[in-house]
């Protein structure tokens, strides 16, 4: 790396993350035998170790995705002994083992000892169980893209009953959910085999820890193999990681929001069906599907605009000849109740507008020899040069310019494409150093940068952002997120339900996918079993691959039940109407029930906001008493109410589902009351996916609206008697940033199981109509 290279690094790096000079100073730095261990606390749960050979490196503050402002060392207390170092709160004890005594080395050890001095340490709950136990850590000198640096390695014992979940998305598994026994390359690689991969390095055990992993470039993660868990980050001088311990998933995310940051709630419009397709060419083709929708009135919130809307690549610019009016087609939409997304690129064509004076100011990705890199020839990718996000003043450029050309044009939210990035960045530098050292950070500070933009030019209306990847800290960035450009197949649908899972359980809440797939659609099958959807009307988009209907019937009925609904796809067209009257009188059907349940949805983005825990998430989660649970990953929690097992079988009309231990439950759609703890076969027909609703729940439904941009009252209260329960009705203007000073309206409801009585407290108008709206399962 040549001296100019870390010069702009150094720099960047101080502007950016501030080496946490202007931070609280450490718990205590220990000496252990030339093995720096530095310890701080981000609050009562989270402890940050730091474990370097050169003391400065311990002492730097934490890297990309971190917020070094929450650091918190209050609650803990410091103390020394012939056993070691113990850091203790009220909630967690850390032990960092003495240095072992000095002694002559065997004759292994001569040529095979690590040089580095050991460190050990363990990590207790608030219960005094060893949860983590650390047992080695690691420098191996290599050198990546000519700088002289380092494999930076910890390894932690594997406890026999352990189970791991986490670390971003892979789309490895079509079932199984638990990573024990696995090690995944956690990096963002677009082109991964079954999907794109997505790293974000939060691990969280079964054992009620989780491990924030502080190293931004590519890392393997070894998962309870053979006794043991490691993490090997590719380039590093330090190994850096954050330790959080809880009783409960929501302890625990609560913990990693006060380290990478809390999830925002989206726009209420969020939650609503958004439309997307690659591409609408048109801004007559826009408004016409908008219309339709209206027409047959299937609720709708949001149109996207997909990519080549522009004249050029990096023109950032709209197509005159084929949006000749993008404000006045924002206008029409918002009448109807919609808003909009639109894409935008970070790439720059060499013959574009921009291309000389985003090169002269440096403002790209280089090579080593400080040229700009234009396209990826090993992927026959000729889209031009990527905006070096990296570079605080690329990113105000690039801000600007999307505001200024495109979304000043009356389009409500960007949508960023190719945010892993698609530019593979190895081998190439940005503005803080090499894309190895850094192969990780582009999504979050690209999206960052535009978020804070947005925060800055309307202050008081809520950011949101399509993302294709993310890292440590994207959470707080308005975004969501979606896996990529996945497969219009049966396959891809099984793999999307572990994928997202473990996704969620990385602390990034908001994840969906292309309802339908994106990559192009086959106009053939090779199915042998009868299609469950007459495909009769479709053939227009799916010429003769007669079971795509039943595929996207399936995949909107499982996106019903995702944190956001949203239909895309490279086919000619991509509505609901679009794939017979069998499949649209379905998808409809789902579409309508999406809406009803927005109140309970938006409940659930409070909580989030509250606890940083996701909405969607693994039975792990909720029933940790449960060994039968550890490993499914076909099936999830929707909320605290919901039970979701998708089909993802062409043909399928039953489904073997199991139903946790500790509750009774309730098929949604037949009522019928079940035991826990047991697995059963349940119906499938093609218009059901098997959902079921935990006993104690209480069940807000809404009226039916086209759009949040209506006021939507709440039209059934539904109670599954069993056990005592309660829910906390949020609800604000879905817009604002109000929220954040507490302008909302909050409705306790509470159910008296023994008593047969539902109360309702904090909102007078809803415990006066209360009574008529209850609906009490089993009465």
């Amino acid at each position: 790396m040549n001296v100019h290279y870390k010069r702009k690094a150094l720099a960047a790096a101080v502007s950016m993350i501030g080496l946490g000079a202007a931070q609280a100073a450490p718990i205590a730095t220990l000496d252990r035998n030339g093995a720096w261990v530095s310890v701080e606390a981000y609050g009562p749960n989270v402890v940050h170790i730091t474990i370097a050979a050169d003391k400065a490196e311990a002492l730097k503050g934490p890297g990309y995705g971190i917020l070094p402002k929450n650091a918190d060392n209050a609650t803990f207390r410091h103390s020394s002994g012939n056993d070691g170092d113990s850091f203790v709160s009220p909630m967690l004890k850390l032990r960092v083992n003495p240095a072992p005594q000095p002694r002559v080395p065997s004759q292994m050890e001569k040529y095979f000892a690590p040089q580095l001095a050991p460190v050990g340490l363990q990590v207790r709950n608030a219960k005094g169980d060893v949860v983590l136990d650390m047992t080695g850590w690691d420098l191996s000198p290599q050198t990546v893209a000519g700088e002289k640096t380092y494999q930076a390695s910890a390894s932690f014992s594997a406890q026999a009953d352990e189970h791991y979940y986490g670390m971003g998305q892979n789309q490895e598994s079509t079932g199984p959910l638990d990573l024990r026994g696995r090690t995944l390359d956690c990096k963002h690689w677009y082109d991964a085999p079954a999907g794109e991969t997505v790293c974000v390095p939060f691990m969280v055990s079964s054992k009620g820890y989780g491990i924030v992993w502080d190293n931004p470039s590519a890392t393997r993660f070894i998962a309870g193999v053979n006794g043991r868990t490691a993490f090997q980050s590719n380039v590093g001088e330090r190994v850096s990681f954050f330790v959080i311990t809880g009783s409960t998933p929501e302890e625990i995310y609560s913990g990693f929001a006060r380290v990478t940051g809390k999830t925002p709630i989206p726009p209420k419009a969020a939650f609503g069906l958004i439309q997307s397709k690659a591409r609408y060419e048109s801004q007559q083709e826009i408004l016409s599907v908008a219309n339709t929708y209206r027409q047959k009135q299937y609720p709708l919130d949001i149109m996207v605009l997909d990519w080549f809307y522009w004249t050029r690549m990096g023109q950032l610019d709209i197509d005159p000849a084929q949006f000749p009016a993008p404000a006045a087609m924002n206008k029409q939409l918002h009448d109807l109740g919609m808003q909009s997304i639109v894409s935008v690129w970070p790439r720059f064509e060499t013959s574009g507008r921009y291309f000389n004076e985003l090169d002269a100011k440096g403002y790209f990705l280089k090579d080593k020899d400080g040229k700009t890199v234009d396209g990826l020839p090993f992927r026959s990718d000729r889209a031009g040069a990527l905006i070096d996000s990296t570079n605080p003043a690329a990113r105000q450029w690039f801000w600007e310019r999307m505001r200024d050309n495109v979304l000043s044009q009356g389009f409500d939210y960007p949508w960023l494409d190719e945010t892993e990035p698609d530019l593979v960045p190895d081998g190439f530098f940005y503005s803080i150093g090499s894309g190895d050292r850094y192969h990780n950070v582009f999504p979050l500070l690209h999206t960052e940068g535009v978020h804070q933009g947005m925060r800055a030019w309307k202050p008081n209306k809520r950011a949101l952002i399509l993302s294709r990847a993310a890292y440590l800290g994207s959470q707080r960035t308005g975004a969501l997120f979606w896996s990529s450009d996945i497969n219009p197949s049966w396959e891809a649908l099984a793999r999307q339900i572990p994928t997202g899972l473990n996704m969620t359980a990385s602390g990034i809440a908001y994840w969906g996918n292309d309802i339908g797939g994106w990559q192009w659609l086959p106009q053939s099958t090779r199915a042998t079993k009868q299609p469950l959807v007459d495909p009769r009307g479709a053939e227009e988009t799916v010429g003769q691959n007669h079971d795509y209907p039943e595929l996207l019937t399936r995949w909107f009925q499982y996106g019903t039940f995702l944190p956001t609904l949203r239909l895309h796809g490279d086919r000619k067209h991509a509505e609901i109407w679009a794939f017979g009257k069998h499949a649209e009188s379905i998808m409809a059907r789902y579409d309508r029930l999406r809406y009803q349940l927005i109140p309970y949805l938006y409940s659930q983005a409070k909580s989030t906001w509250d606890s940083g825990a996701p909405f969607m998430r693994p039975l792990w989660m909720d029933f940790p008493q449960d060994p039968n649970v550890a490993n499914i990953g076909t099936q999830y929690m929707f909320g605290p109410a919901f039970l979701v097992a998708p089909v993802t079988e062409q043909g399928q009309t039953e489904k073997d589902v199991y139903l946790p231990a500790g509750s009774d439950w309730y098929n949604f759609w037949t009522n019928e009351k079940l035991a826990g703890g047991r697995w059963i076969k349940v119906a499938a027909p093609i218009d059901q996916i098997p959902v079921f609703v935990r006993a104690g729940s209480i069940l807000p439904l809404g009226a039916d609206i086209q759009s949040t941009a209506s006021k939507q009252a709440i039209a059934e209260i539904r109670v599954y008697p069993g056990k005592d329960g309660e829910f906390a009705l949020y609800d604000d203007d879905g817009v604002s940033y109000d929220y954040e000073k507490g302008k909302a309206t909050l409705a306790k409801l509470k159910w008296d199981n023994g008593a047969g009585k539902l109360s309702v407290s904090g909102d007078s108008e809803l415990s006066r109509k209360a009574p008529g709206i209850i609906k009490v399962l089993g009465k």
